[in-house]
């Protein structure tokens, strides 16, 4: 095989590659509820010879597609999103990268067949609310893959950067309910126990990380003014650089919010309404490779934007410290467009959107095809990854 088979291979099956990113994108559906594109995109890669698992990691709308020669050799994973948003649909471009994905994996079968190794396709539904990367994370699913990869929509081409940890955690407390005004002495005020949380962590900003977040909501906190509150809800997102950062902040959260309880009177429980994203580690080497591709398909260097200290959490993340991993991201504009906007969604419909999905996938082919065929650069990647 050579770069311009590679690049071929997915030009050859353009047609398709459209037709599923349009289907998906006409018809958005939730996180979990992603039942159309599931098998839309399985049925498109098992008519390619891929063995399609469904429901892979107790995720109903999961799945893990995998071509292998049965030979020794690298193995690539690609990530395939495809979950929209409530009321706008897909307005982060989840339509293209699940066919991205898609398309990338099919065109490094003859290299696979000749090469050795195996190539897989993981659909990771709900990136949006509860990342199903974290369970197929913590399943093992990724561990014996010497690359995953998959590069998001945006409006410039930007390499792989980092992203960061993240806990959400939610806190109920419990007092008792007594008339404001009548008998306020008999009441248990829930409502100020979330308040003085609030109060906690506002003192507590003067000493967190400055790459440190705390930010929350009252989702609950009573429903009429004469009636003491005896629930009251409080839900935060934890963020840090690193894990090891997140679950040091957590546990001061924790204490702040034991301190309101115990101030106030009221019963306190806690849990994670949503699961933990790690940080992302980008595999240099690898974002290496990426960038090398980009620029053999005629992207000049200076429309390559350096990575960025990521400010957001990713469930990529999770995958990236079980394997040498990237996240870089490939235009599909020409005009800036923000995600979760309307302008987005339409970029993402747009012929001009298709296009930037196409060069992402040979950028992805490609970089799978350096590792497939190339032990040096196989080296390099897994090297860097054992220095995490």
């Amino acid at each position: 095989m050579t770069i311009e088979a590679i690049i071929q291979a997915v030009e050859e099956r353009r047609d398709t590659w459209q037709k599923i990113s349009q289907a998906i994108g006409q018809r958005p559906e939730l996180g979990n509820e992603e039942h159309f594109a599931q098998k839309t995109l399985g049925e498109s890669l098992h008519q390619e010879g891929f063995e399609v698992t469904y429901g892979v990691a107790d995720t109903p709308t999961s799945f893990m597609a995998v071509y292998d020669s049965g030979k020794p050799g690298a193995r690539i994973g690609y990530m395939s999103e495809y979950d929209a948003l409530p009321d706008i649909g897909h307005a982060c471009g989840h339509n293209l990268i699940g066919t991205q994905s898609a398309a990338a994996a099919v065109a490094l079968k003859d290299t696979v067949n000749q090469a050795g190794g195996a190539v897989y396709v993981f659909g990771t539904p709900a990136e949006e609310t509860n990342g199903a990367k974290v369970t197929m994370a913590n399943a093992g699913l990724f561990d014996h893959l010497d690359a995953a990869m998959m590069a998001h929509p945006s409006s410039d081409f930007v390499k792989s950067g980092t992203s960061l940890a993240m806990d959400a955690i939610e806190l109920r407390f419990h007092g008792k309910t007594a008339h404001a005004a009548a008998a306020p002495d008999q009441g248990i005020n829930a409502l100020d126990a979330v308040i003085q949380t609030f109060n906690g962590i506002n003192a507590l900003r003067q000493h967190t990380p400055d790459h440190a977040r705390i930010h929350g909501i009252i989702p609950e906190g009573g429903t009429a003014a004469n009636v003491v509150p005896d629930y009251a809800v409080a839900r935060f997102y934890v963020r840090a650089a690193t894990r090891q950062d997140v679950d040091v902040l957590a546990d001061k959260l924790m204490r702040v919010a034991r301190g309101a309880a115990l101030a106030t009177g009221t019963r306190l429980e806690s849990a994670n309404y949503e699961f933990s994203y790690d940080q992302m580690a980008t595999n240099e080497p690898l974002s290496d490779l990426f960038t090398s591709a980009l620029l053999q398909l005629g992207i000049p260097q200076h429309d390559i934007v350096e990575e960025k200290a990521g400010s957001g959490s990713i469930d990529m993340g999770n995958v990236s410290l079980r394997c040498p991993a990237i996240h870089p991201y490939v235009r599909i504009s020409d005009t800036p467009v923000n995600g979760h906007t309307h302008e987005f969604r339409e970029a993402s419909l747009s012929e001009r959107g298709f296009e930037g999905m196409m060069t992402g996938a040979k950028a992805l082919a490609l970089t799978g095809y350096q590792l497939l065929s190339d032990a040096e650069a196989k080296q390099k990647v897994q090297k860097a990854f054992q220095r995490l």
